[in-house]
């Protein structure tokens, strides 16, 4: 008796259409969510802090989507700007208008 090779035979689905499998069960596809997908948020504030070492005078600069626009120089002066744009952060419509859109 001679046994001779044989074509694979295509896996039946549970319909019972006999198309093939892509990828055995548990293995996870390569299709995916696209990461970069737009979940519709924009960034609305800014605040660029610079200070570049020891005896050089830090600033700050503030900026805003609804025009606010300020800047900082020295220790004092950097620290509280960049506690009224935190401050800002709070009653900025555009802001609350974002973040609540988040939650």
């Amino acid at each position: 008796m001679t046994i001779r090779p044989r074509p694979a035979e295509t896996a039946s689905t549970p319909d019972g259409s006999g198309a093939p499998k892509v990828v055995a069960e548990g293995v996870p596809s390569s299709v995916r969510p696209d990461p970069h997908a737009d979940d519709g948020r924009r960034p609305v504030g800014w605040l660029h802090i610079t200070a570049p070492g020891r005896g050089v005078t830090p600033s700050v600069r503030s900026w805003c989507a609804c025009g606010r626009d300020l800047f900082a120089a020295g220790h004092r002066r950097a620290l509280a700007l960049i506690d009224d744009h935190i401050q800002h952060r709070t009653h900025c419509l555009l802001l609350v208008s974002q973040e609540g859109k988040a939650a």
